[in-house]
């Protein structure tokens, strides 16, 4: 009779669905009457859920084991359907199924899209399940479950698991941009941002100090400053005319913080100032640039549909940081007429506003330097372009030797290097302010009386 039992029992076993049959064994147990703890990260966590998963599992003894679960679409995996038999059995163990996400620098790294581990925990077996079923649903993330003896014992893995995903491996230090795709959902894309020393930046001593001592200064004393009770939460706006260096200041003062996370985002894509917002709190020491914030700041009169609701989303934004976060929010625009006037002077938002102007004549003359690098000029007097240049922008200047050198190019011999001339000076200037138009010379940051 005794016998007869434990046949029936091995038959029962050998019936038992695959997963199933592994989650038994695993756990020695019915892991129907186990606890489930779930929880859903963003999509864009894809790597940051991988490196983590990974970095966690290393501990485990004896070493993880990795099965991917097939599903037929829209079945609704979970791991509690997985520790029951009726349910089970809509899965199959097959392949594990690898997403490639693009990393920075060119990299990629092949994330798990959908598969069941099993691993030990504090010397106590737990599984865990990454399901990213394709659906339609805007809102889906990467639902994670982790199955345990206990709850205590659930809930204290998937803490572990989101502090290593909040701590975001994966773009800490990185240049990244947020952008909503089609159906709303945030993505995030990384970048490489121009190595702009110094030099490269043409404006007034005195000017460029401040701005280095609202930005760098406050990141380089950061840990005094705090000691000493000082927020390190700051905001600077950088206003001006076209084509006099704002976008490039912002990308001097990121290439010199190294460290820092820096966050991108353009007019296009400022529906993703929340997601962006949230990222530079997880991932602080951080730097979040927005370019032409008079599309979102504009006065109400003036505003495209839905403009209002994303300026006061950015307003709750930066106030919603702790005043210890080490944040620093730069912010650009060629209208600052246009701003709500809470964003420009209300403080905690925006602690400095800096006019960037159009270049001075000792400036105009370091700009015909950097320029023309690569390029040799045979002018009678320098100095009569620097002075016939004056209103003129940083962008106009570098558009100027271009077209010069493009000329000389098409009326001289082939040779090693291109000679620029009175001539070809005085042809770029008469295409870019009588031929090109008011559009070229409105565009180029053009608001003088060059001649």
């Amino acid at each position: 009779m005794a016998k007869s039992k434990t046949s029936a029992k091995k038959k029962r076993k050998a019936s038992a669905p695959p997963l199933l049959a592994r989650l038994r064994k695993h756990f020695g147990t019915d892991p129907s009457k186990l606890p489930v703890v779930e929880q859903t990260f963003p999509n864009y966590d894809r790597a940051n859920l991988h490196l983590t998963l990974d970095e966690l599992l290393r501990e485990s003894a004896p070493a993880a084991a990795l099965v991917g679960v097939l599903a037929e679409r829209y079945a609704g995996l979970s791991l509690a359907k997985l520790t029951h038999k009726e349910t089970a059995k809509n899965f199959q163990a097959g392949p594990v199924q690898y997403v490639d996400v693009q990393l920075a620098d060119e990299q990629k790294l092949a994330c798990v899209k959908q598969g069941l581990y099993t691993f030990h925990s504090e010397g106590r077996p737990l599984a865990l399940l990454v399901a990213d079923e394709d659906t339609y649903r805007s809102d889906k993330g990467l639902d994670v479950a982790v199955l345990a003896p206990d709850r205590e014992a659930a809930e204290r893995f998937t803490r572990r698991l989101a502090a290593g995903v909040r701590h975001g491996a994966a773009f800490r230090g990185k240049v990244l941009s947020v952008e909503q795709d089609c159906s709303g959902a945030a993505t995030v894309r990384f970048h490489r941002l121009p190595n702009v020393n110094r030099e490269s930046v043409i404006l007034p001593e005195e000017l460029l100090a401040r701005i280095e001592r609202q930005t760098m200064g406050l990141s380089r004393h950061a840990a005094r400053l705090k000691a000493a009770g000082r927020h390190l939460k700051r905001g600077i706006l950088l206003h001006g005319k076209p084509g006099t260096g704002k976008t490039l200041s912002a990308m001097y003062l990121a290439a010199q913080m190294p460290g820092r996370t820096v966050l991108v985002i353009t007019g296009g894509a400022v529906g993703s100032i929340e997601t962006a917002c949230a990222l530079a709190r997880l991932l602080e020491p951080a730097t979040l640039i927005l370019e032409d914030v008079d599309l979102i700041g504009a006065e109400r009169g003036q505003q495209s549909v839905g403009a209002n609701s994303v300026l006061f989303e950015l307003l709750n934004q930066m106030d919603g940081l702790g005043e210890d976060a080490d944040v620093l929010f730069v912010l650009t625009t060629n209208r600052p007429d246009y701003l709500e006037p809470a964003l420009a002077a209300r403080p905690g938002r925006v602690d400095l506003a800096i006019e960037v102007p159009l270049p001075d004549e000792a400036c105009r003359a370091r700009l015909f330097d950097l320029y023309s690098k690569g390029l040799v000029l045979q002018f009678a007097d320098p100095g009569v372009w620097v002075r016939r240049t004056k209103g003129v922008s940083a962008a106009f200047i570098r558009e100027l030797l271009r077209k010069a050198a493009v000329l000389s190019a098409e009326s001289a011999s082939a040779g090693p290097a291109l000679t620029v001339t009175d001539r070809h000076i005085e042809g770029a200037l008469a295409e870019l302010l009588v031929a090109g138009g008011p559009m070229t010379r409105s565009l180029l940051g053009f608001a003088g009386t060059a001649e």
